[in-house]
């Protein structure tokens, strides 16, 4: 995966790459460079050319710009954008790719990241959402002791996936005695969950879909959670609640989020209800959903059969289909782009998964 423009002799680099310098900002003008020769490495183009910021000293090259910065195998993470939501594991997808399950791991990781800035990124234009639904769909990290929900958003009309957030919750539903006597050991060794997490997440993504918005219809089931998180919100909401026992056909009201759904365990291996390919971190877990949300507004059509516009040409973010080469063209920036609230744990690894005692935050200083 190689934007060959960034390569070529009459190429210059639009900013400085380091986030400490005043001229990272694109629109700053007055920034001055100097070129300082080229460096070889395997993989074609082979030659790179270097440069230095006059301003802060920090030295780059054309390859610093580009998506696969750093990588030895730059082939493989534009393939990654489709495998990984093929419904295929990391480990089948190493074995097709023919590389190790810890190269598909770190390039997940940074395809992850890539499209979480994307989003964000077109989302500057946000479109104006006026009749949304939303629901949480349940999976689990490490093992069933740890459940997690990740609160999704879809626009009724367009079938669009804005945003999305989680919550770590207790584990519920009909357990054994021995099975309630494990979960009482793990949470006096790991803590219990916070009890209004869903709540809190709940809030956020609202919060996100109704800023700047006077008038939003919001349609759901009945957890008695949204009507909570909803209190206080500056955007008058007209809550219509739909019952999670009717018929899901395509007369329900919550149709396109329970399709949304169906669609994220369909394409990801690890929130199928019994699987071994289950997250170790649901923040790896947001990676992949971040991946999807991607594709699914902006390289799939709306329907296989029927509307052949992506999601997001309906809402007026795009005027064509994207392709792979178009998302992951050129590098983005996250000092640029900027991330607020849960979007930017995801980016930083910050979220903490309970089974682990160590928890490895993303603060490596080259990769994107």
């Amino acid at each position: 995966m190689e934007n060959h423009e960034l390569h070529k002799v009459e190429w210059t680099p639009p900013h400085c790459p380091s986030r400490n310098c005043l001229f990272h900002n694109p629109l700053l003008k007055g920034w001055q460079w100097r070129r300082i020769g080229y460096y070889y490495r395997k993989a074609y183009p082979r030659c790179i050319r270097r440069f230095q910021c006059k301003h802060c000293g920090v030295t780059f090259s054309s390859q610093t710009f580009s998506t696969t910065y750093w990588l030895r195998r730059p082939d493989i993470i534009g393939k990654l954008m489709n495998k990984v939501i093929s419904g295929a594991c990391n480990s089948q997808v190493a074995f097709d790719l023919g590389v190790s399950p810890a190269t598909v791991d770190r390039q997940i990781y940074r395809l992850g990241r890539h499209c979480l800035l994307f989003h964000a990124k077109q989302m500057k234009n946000k479109p104006v959402l006026r009749d949304i639904a939303i629901d949480g769909f349940v999976s689990f990290e490490q093992s069933q002791y740890h459940p997690f929900h990740f609160h999704v958003a879809v626009d009724r009309e367009t079938a669009f996936f804005p945003y999305f957030t989680d919550s770590e919750v207790r584990r519920s539903g009909r357990m054994t005695k021995a099975q309630k006597a494990k979960r009482a050991v793990l949470e006096k060794i790991r803590g219990k969950p916070d009890p209004q997490a869903v709540r809190t997440d709940v809030r956020e993504l609202l919060a996100y879909l109704t800023a700047d918005v006077a008038e939003m219809i919001v349609h759901s089931d009945d957890h008695r959670a949204y009507p909570l998180a909803m209190r206080g919100l500056p955007c008058k909401i007209i809550h219509i609640v739909t019952s999670s026992k009717d018929i899901r056909d395509r007369l329900n009201k919550l149709f396109e989020i329970n399709l949304l759904d169906l669609l994220i365990r369909h394409a990801e291996a690890g929130h199928k209800r019994e699987t071994i390919s289950y997250s170790k971190r649901r923040n790896c877990a947001a990676y992949k959903l971040a991946i999807f949300l991607v594709q699914k507004n902006y390289v799939k059509p709306k329907r296989v059969r029927g509307v052949k516009e992506t999601p997001a040409q309906l809402i007026g973010l795009c005027s064509h289909r994207l392709t792979v080469d178009e998302i992951m063209g050129r590098r983005l920036f996250v000092a640029q782009v900027g991330l607020e609230g849960r979007w930017s744990q995801y980016y930083w690894l910050e979220l903490k998964t309970r089974a682990l005692k160590i928890n490895r935050c993303h603060d490596l200083k080259y990769a994107a």
